[in-house]
């Protein structure tokens, strides 16, 4: 397979306990260029178009502590006013392909690899957010969530034997 070909995932929905919790679309603010302004008095005016931490948190379902570790792990990059981190658009899109790649089972050592390389060629076109793949990331993804279904299904085997062991032991 070559890696010139590559397909375009949608980010949409993104995923958390089986929960849609973030809808990325050509309406949201990322493709419109519309955003929460942060308030903060007179700073105000320096913040404008900005989010803050708690905001991130909220609309994507996650933590502040999941947000900061991926700031740790270089995966976002907010601007900061003093201790108080500003996340742009651009930091929208990346947690929300952060999200989508872990909702796909990578690793953040292998969605990091895909954020740079796809830097500048996110596409927020009228499609909405994208993930690019190759064919072969994809079948090398496929293979390997087959084989941890595999497993996973092998260990649901044993547990029921076990219990089903143990219903007999009581009778």
């Amino acid at each position: 397979m070559s890696d010139d070909i590559y397909a375009h995932i949608p980010v949409g929905g993104i995923i958390v306990n089986h929960e849609v919790v973030h809808q990325l679309h050509a309406s949201h603010s990322i493709a419109s260029g519309q955003s929460r302004h942060v308030d903060k008095g007179a700073d105000a005016a320096n913040t404008a178009g900005y989010y803050l931490i708690g905001d991130l948190a909220r609309d994507f379902g996650v933590t502040l502590r999941a947000l900061r570790f991926y700031e740790d792990k270089g995966l976002l990059r907010p601007g900061r006013r003093g201790a108080v981190r500003l996340y742009s658009d651009r930091d929208r899109e990346r947690l929300a392909i952060i999200l989508k790649g872990k909702q796909l089972g990578f690793t953040l050592g292998e969605i990091a690899g895909m954020i740079e390389r796809n830097e500048g060629d996110f596409n927020s076109a009228s499609n909405g957010l994208t993930l690019r793949l190759s064919v072969d990331q994809i079948s090398e993804q496929i293979r390997h969530l087959e084989a941890q279904k595999r497993d996973i299904e092998a260990a649901i085997t044993e547990l029921e034997a076990s219990r089903a062991h143990v219903a007999r032991l009581k009778l």
